[in-house]
């Protein structure tokens, strides 16, 4: 496990601290304030223990990437793209003050806010006791995310001078070297710590990969084979069964020579999909694949779902969502676990005529926590899918980090964990 800001002595000192607060924006109004009451009582517990000043850091998009998006899409579109639509653009999605303002309302405090993440010693140095602070968006500055180590290294030795504790509380940059998720910890005189959310996501996903509760059933969908071959390599060494859902199955059930209709399919993965069936086998771990079907002539929200009664597909239709068979097959597999790991859906839950798969997914894993099963769901759709469902509260933990959960499920050393002291 690692340290958490308990274990250290905050009183008087400088603290900074890398926040997620990469939240949805539209025209300047948050959308989503899920990863900004998670770092809360973090923040809270920091200033209850009187220190000198506590400055947050965050990114919020990336103003290169989400500009040249958007002019793209304008430009499809025949519109004319100028100098004033991309200060509007940024100024509504990645300008941190309305971010600010949002939390501080939430907070129930002040929260200065510095117009640059760079250049703010003397403003820091200045700001009265226990006052709380926000840099601008880290990512204007291209040293954040660079990839040469000494331009990373010079914006991440400004930061470090900022603080006197370096605070990594931002689970969902945890898997990326950058300048203040983990190359700061290179400045810092003392070894930095974790906060609570990132105390709470090391405490259920490690043991998933590690040493997990058996016996431990994994429940891996979404659309492609090509994104999830590592987690499912990984997870194969403690499971004793792997539900493959979402349209990755089809790959695999391809791989075993069923007709799979229109149904996404990896044609360049039906030999890894064969291998791992084969390295499952050997390590006598239970694949579950669909044997029924919810499937569509068209891929469209108002497409007319088609039962599909057999584990072949029709060469006409394309498999939208499971069928009542295969969640069958899900319950007797989830009735005896012990721990369950889910990330992906099952189906397109976003139409909800091929929600009920996910769904029914869900309501199991719900389930499984009621008998005293540790679960935990990470990745971005399955945890707006539990958020559809209003069944989040019923998981053990659902993570925060999509990219992260994802690489520290595949078993991988995350920098922004890598940096913190362990107890």
């Amino acid at each position: 496990m690692i340290k958490t800001v308990k274990d250290v002595d905050l009183k008087g000192k400088r603290i900074i601290m890398r926040v997620d607060f990469n939240v949805p924006m539209k025209d300047g109004v948050v959308q989503d304030d899920t990863r900004i009451m998670a770092a809360l009582p973090t923040i809270k517990y920091i200033l209850e223990q009187e220190p000198r000043s506590l400055v947050l850091m965050s990114h919020l998009g990336d103003p290169k990437k989400d500009v040249k998006k958007a002019q793209e899409k304008a430009e499809k579109a025949g519109k004319t793209w100028t100098d004033a639509d991309t200060q509007k653009f940024i100024d509504g999605k990645n300008r941190m003050k309305p971010v600010v303002d949002y939390f501080a309302s939430k907070l129930g405090k002040k929260v200065v806010f510095l117009s640059d993440s760079l250049g703010q010693k003397q403003a820091i140095d200045s700001l009265p006791n226990g006052a709380v602070a926000m840099l601008e968006n880290v990512r204007f500055h291209k040293e954040e995310t660079s990839k040469d180590d000494s331009e990373r290294e010079a914006m991440a030795k400004e930061l470090a001078s900022y603080g006197d504790i370096f605070v990594n509380d931002a689970f969902g940059t945890a898997h990326r070297d950058q300048a203040s998720t983990a190359t700061i910890a290179k400045f810092m005189k003392t070894q930095p710590v974790g906060g609570f959310l990132m105390e709470k996501e090391v405490k259920y996903i490690e043991p998933m990969v590690k040493n997990p509760p058996k016996p431990q059933v994994a429940i891996i969908g979404g659309a492609k084979v090509s994104s999830k071959i590592a987690v499912l390599e990984s997870l194969l060494k403690n499971a004793s069964a792997l539900i493959i859902g979402g349209g990755m199955a089809y790959t695999f059930l391809k791989a075993q020579g069923h007709s799979v209709g229109k149904s996404l399919v990896e044609d360049d993965f039906i030999d890894t999909a064969k291998k791992l069936l084969a390295d499952a086998k050997a390590k006598d771990v239970k694949i579950v694949l669909p044997v029924d079907h919810v499937a569509a002539t068209e891929f469209s929200p108002d497409a007319k779902p088609v039962a599909v009664d057999s584990i072949d597909i029709p060469a006409d239709l394309m498999a939208m969502d499971v069928g009542p068979k295969t969640v069958e097959e899900y319950k007797k597999v989830l009735s005896t676990a012990k721990s369950i790991v889910w990330n992906g859906p099952v189906g397109v839950f976003e139409f909800d005529a091929f929600a009920k798969g996910t769904q029914e997914v869900a309501q199991l894993v719900a389930e499984a926590t009621g008998r005293g099963a540790m679960t935990v769901v990470g990745g971005g759709d399955s945890v707006a899918a539990v958020n559809k469902f209003n069944l989040a509260d019923k998981m053990s933990h659902v993570s925060t980090g999509g990219g992260a959960s994802l690489e520290f499920l595949e078993g991988k050393t995350l920098p922004g964990i890598a940096i913190l002291a362990t107890k």
